[in-house]
């Protein structure tokens, strides 16, 4: 991809943030109020809709972009990505023993983390000071970021957040730190099954969110369950592609999502990079799909045009 943009600087403020104890919540107010003035984005709706319309697409960096030297949901790593033309990014919020909301992944440290133990088990100030490891299980000198920093980092950026719940945490938790730091400009809210999408519509029915749908029978649904169809990007699975869904789901207004990510070896990442090209994420912006989540970002955005031609012409 050859439009970037300037992440670092944010990112090395806010790492320090990550190495603090609790705070009260009038102090966390107080550090989202004094956050430097944000790069501002179109209203999501808008924007999804404008690339629907003239065949753009985002990448979204499943787990926010891991790569060598930067472990998986640290805001250092999509820092990274940005300068590479990566907008979105996936990211997993679990919850300490004290409550305090951050992002990793896995019920236990050690995968990702130079520490042992359940997460729900940990206190704040004991996972502030562990230090991610990168895919290859070197330990960085980054640590787990709140999802409150990484909340501003993405205002402060122009970057897109994804929000994976873990089972530790809830959405109305989420949706109160989103609402705290003012960012549901920057999020994208992740649902599994249409409870989950109505849960969040509830919260608030002005959030963005992926609902699982392959048509308008499946939007109806949705929408009696009180889910604004201009607030759904439509996930459509991560095992094979659906161009009739692809289809349906853009005469509805509504913009496809699908995911190349998975297990190594098993993926479509790893199928369609194996002749060296990308042309089927190609193929699959022909077909419609306006969001591709995928374990390979920066070679995705690399070689498409029309993740940076859509942003160009939608993100002004």
């Amino acid at each position: 991809m050859r439009a970037v943009l300037m992440g670092l600087t944010a990112a090395a403020m806010l790492a320090g943030c990550t190495e603090a104890p609790p705070v009260e919540a009038a102090v966390e107010a107080s550090v989202v109020a004094e956050a430097p003035l944000a790069v501002e984005i179109p209203p999501l709706p808008g924007l999804f809709d404008c690339l629907r319309k003239t065949g753009g697409v985002v990448v979204a960096a499943h787990r926010g972009g891991g790569a060598p030297g930067y472990p998986e949901n640290a805001v250092e790593t999509m820092a990274y990505g940005l300068e590479r033309g990566v907008k979105v990014f996936e990211v997993d919020i679990a919850t300490s023993r004290d409550g305090v909301l951050f992002l990793h992944h896995d019920d236990r440290f050690g995968r990702t983390a130079d520490a042992t133990g359940y997460v729900s088990d940990t206190k704040w100030t004991d996972i502030a000071k562990i230090r991610l490891k990168d895919e290859d299980g070197t330990v960085t000198d980054f640590h787990p970021p709140k999802l409150t920093d990484a909340l501003i980092w993405a205002k402060q950026n122009g970057a897109i957040l994804e929000l994976d719940r873990k089972k530790t945490t809830g959405f109305r938790e989420i949706f109160e730190a989103v609402k705290a730091a003012d960012a549901a400009a920057n999020v994208i809210m992740i649902s599994y099954n249409d409870e989950e999408a109505a849960e969040i519509a509830k919260l608030d029915p002005g959030l963005m969110m992926t609902a699982s749908a392959r048509g308008g029978r499946d939007i109806q649904r949705l929408e009696g369950l009180g889910v604004d169809r201009t607030r759904i990007i439509a996930w459509t699975g991560t095992e094979r592609p659906d161009p009739p869904a692809f289809e349906r789901l853009v005469k509805e207004g509504v913009e496809p999502a699908f995911g190349t990510l998975g297990r190594k070896g098993e993926r479509l990442d790893d199928l369609y990079w194996a002749d060296g090209d990308g042309v089927e994420y190609q193929r699959l912006v022909d077909d419609g799909v306006v969001l591709i989540a995928t374990d390979e970002p920066y070679r995705v955005a690399d070689w498409l045009d029309a993740d940076d031609a859509g942003w160009a012409a939608c993100a002004r």
